[in-house]
């Protein structure tokens, strides 16, 4: 007899228990993309993907020691320390991403937090950026509440960070920053009136108990993020979790669409790991209710898939790319 399916309710929540959230883990695959497609429908164009870029504007050299990441000073990867790249450089890869079609340009740097010494020069960058017409991101590591304000008034529209895992395999990734301290740079981005892009990476190692409660600590925020980034772990040599078990590609769809479930009105993002995934894995993710990709042959440091390559795809599954004042207009009325 097959089991009956629960039509989705559209009620934002900020109460998920543990228990609830793997019970959505462990429904039928055919239920479970059911629910998460139904909910998408209801809040987005299930036809069109937001586009953003990803530009590392300061790679390498970071004090944290993250186990995924080969931009750490503590393990012995490729990638080598470099400075602050110059706001001349920077606008021309975002006009560069912006002929290419995306709406959103992201710059990160590979610091612990950032420092008041650059806090100027970023809002530089963010405000040239902004002059483009297009929707400005940045990563920078932890964040103080009047740096935040400074970057607002800069014309910033999204923050990234991300919490990882869940709180209980933390400490399993990284050891030099807390859980606490990523809410609190969340805590100082959404108290100065700028959207919070935060997600985490899969496939390092965590059980799916880990996974549920990632997607918890997320969903139970005050607001939800607007952005959440799903990362698969890209393993590169010389990091700790090079050589770790790859996580099912079920596993990885049954992430997106229980975020999508849990977090209806929030942009889920296809981020890290695209590279390695067939187009037939990323069709099944947009199809689970991811709505966001990165653009761009790199993504920090790591490979992504080619500009044209991803265009092809959208064709094959005709999928348009969001418009940024299509974005817009839709998340002020989901908000």
């Amino acid at each position: 007899m097959s089991k009956t399916i629960t039509e989705p309710t559209p009620v934002i929540r900020h109460d998920w228990q543990t228990s609830e959230i793997e019970a959505l883990f462990d429904l039928p695959f055919a239920d479970l993309m059911f629910q998460a497609q139904t909910l998408h429908r209801q809040y987005f164009d299930a036809n069109a993907v937001q586009i953003s870029t990803l530009l590392s504007i300061k790679t390498g050299g970071c004090a944290e020691d993250c186990g995924y990441c080969p931009q750490s000073a503590h393990h012995k990867s490729a990638v080598k320390a470099e400075p602050l790249m110059p706001l001349d450089k920077v606008l021309e890869s975002a006009a560069q991403a912006k002929s290419t079609g995306a709406s959103r340009f992201c710059m990160g740097a590979a610091w612990r937090n950032l420092k008041d010494r650059d806090v100027d020069r970023v809002a530089a960058m963010i405000e040239g950026v902004k002059d483009m017409g297009l929707e400005t991101c940045v990563t920078l590591g932890m964040l103080e509440a009047h740096q935040a304000k400074r970057l607002k008034d800069a014309g910033l529209d999204y923050y990234n960070h991300n919490l990882d895992t869940s709180p209980e395999f933390y400490g399993e990734i990284i050891s030099t920053r807390t859980y606490q301290d990523r809410l609190d740079t969340l805590s100082h981005v959404r108290e100065a009136g700028i959207n919070v892009c935060s997600g985490g990476i899969v496939g390092m190692g965590e059980s799916r108990r880990d996974r549920a409660g990632l997607l918890r600590s997320l969903a139970n925020l005050s607001s939800h993020p607007e952005s959440v980034p799903i990362n698969l772990l890209v393993q590169v040599k010389g990091t700790p979790l090079d050589g770790i078990k790859n996580l099912d590609s079920f596993e990885f769809v049954r992430t997106i669409a229980v975020a999508r479930i849990m977090m209806p009105k929030s942009y889920v993002r296809l981020s890290a790991g695209r590279e390695n995934m067939t187009d037939e894995l990323q069709a099944m993710s947009f199809l689970a209710g991811a709505n966001s990709i990165f653009y761009g042959e790199k993504l920090l440091t790591t490979d992504n898939p080619a500009t044209e390559h991803d265009q092809k795809l959208f064709r094959r599954l005709g999928i348009k790319p969001l418009e940024i004042v299509q974005h817009t207009d839709k998340h002020c009325s989901a908000a």
